[in-house]
Formats: structure tokens, sequence, C-alpha cells
């Protein structure tokens, strides 16, 4: 039987990760109108930049601190964090295991509303 494309493993996600020619850090094989879901990994250091629609983060694995604007606060499995489009971020002085569910929807400049 094959497995219905709404659901993935993160064993699944990392070896797509693993087998990208190109070397992305991330695989995002579940896609529905603007949202997307995936798995972050990157090794050593984490290049990205902001990006154009709200994401949330759900650790998988691994521990570091995580830097949104001008804050900075230690993450570890099972924590969500959230970035709204256009903010700065990034993860530093993450463990080698290091990996997390992403999250992307909505409009490009992100829904606003209030928090």
């Amino acid at each position: 039987m094959t497995k219905p494309n709404w659901i993935f493993s993160i064993d699944d996600a990392r070896a797509a990760i693993s087998a990208d020619p190109e070397g992305r850090l991330a695989a995002y094989p579940i896609r529905h109108g603007s949202m997307r879901v995936g798995l972050y990994a990157p090794k050593g250091e984490d290049p990205q930049k902001p990006h154009v629609q709200d994401e949330i983060y759900i650790i998988a694995s691994g521990s570091g601190s995580f830097v949104k604007g001008d804050e900075r606060i230690a993450f570890k499995p099972q924590d969500v964090l959230f970035v709204e489009a256009g903010v700065e971020h990034r993860f530093e002085d993450f463990t080698e295991d290091f990996s997390t569910w992403v999250v992307f929807w909505g409009p490009d400049g992100g829904e606003g509303g209030a928090s």
C-alpha cells in the first residue's frame, strides 16, 4: 500500500533532506494552498533570512538558542516558536542533532492581526 501524501514521518523528512542533490537544509512534502510543512535541519550554523510568510517551528530534536529580533531564548524538543513574516530570526549554538518542524502559511507579509 502506498503511503498517502498527507502524512510523513521525521525519518522520511530526514531522508529527503539527505538525498537532496542541491544540499538544501529543509524538505516540504506537505503543501496545501499557501501552507507548507517541512523539516528544517541546518548543520553548524543557521543561514536563513526573514521569510515573507508567518511561521511556526515545533522543535523535533536538539536544543540551543533562538534569536528573534532583539530577543534570545533557549529551546528544547517540543517547544513551539512563532515568527511573524519579515522578522529577523535564527537558531544559534544548537546541538548536532537539531531539527525542527516548520509550518509556513498565509499571505506574503503575514496575517498582521493582534497577538
